[in-house]
């Protein structure tokens, strides 16, 4: 399996349609070549085209998900990630593979990476940080997305802003009152957008409180 095999069937696929090929039909293909060469994956991930990138991502994707991949593969595929997150430069691309690429990688590891990434001058490394922890959540584990949000909680990119704030809703639907405690703290320093959306699941008279600490 080869980046130019992807780009060749990807091409097949897409004259079946004139407003672009529909994400669940990339994601279909992306699973069936999840068995490529990481070092192939990665020319996908380098092609301008958003597609090929897009492919790239949920190739990785599918192979972190895969209980049969090795730990040694685990660790290429998380590394191919960050050593080429110059490329993975949309909000997309990030959120497609993030949570297993990286927060199941970094999960029974040392996660200081994330600390790092949440200190980086590149918005969508900063992204990361933060939506790596939805592998986190899922195993009930939330502190590692509350402290990277309070890193983030004054970021001026809109789409850091977003990421944060449903981060730590997602975080607040398995400890509430940890989400609660952090919002008395920061609801008044944080974006307008990243309070709504951190808000977003609460009952109207509970958002309103919040709303009015800005």
């Amino acid at each position: 399996m080869t980046a130019k095999e992807f780009i060749a069937t990807l091409k097949i696929i897409g004259q079946e349609y004139s407003k672009g090929i529909p994400k669940r039909e990339l994601f279909s293909l992306a699973k069936e070549f999840q068995q490529m060469p990481v070092n192939e994956v990665i020319k996908l991930l380098k092609n301008e085209n958003q597609d090929y990138k897009l492919g790239a991502v949920a190739i990785l994707d599918w192979k972190a998900r895969n209980k049969n991949t090795s730990k040694e593969e685990r660790k290429e595929i998380y590394s191919a990630y960050i050593d080429h997150h110059k490329w993975i430069d949309n909000w997309g691309l990030v959120d497609r593979a993030a949570p297993y690429v990286v927060g199941g990688y970094l999960f029974d590891k040392d996660r200081s990476p994330l600390y790092k990434l949440a200190k980086s001058q590149n918005a969508m490394e900063r992204r990361t940080a933060i939506v790596a922890t939805y592998y986190f959540i899922r195993k009930n584990e939330t502190e590692d997305t509350f402290k990277i949000a309070e890193i983030l909680i004054k970021d001026t990119d809109e789409y850091v802003q977003k990421a944060v704030g449903s981060w730590i809703r997602e975080a607040g639907k398995r400890d509430e009152k940890r989400l609660k405690l952090f919002l008395d703290k920061y609801a008044g320093s944080m974006s307008r957008v990243t309070l709504r959306y951190a808000i977003e699941k609460f009952d109207q008279q509970t958002r309103k409180k919040y709303l009015r600490s800005r």
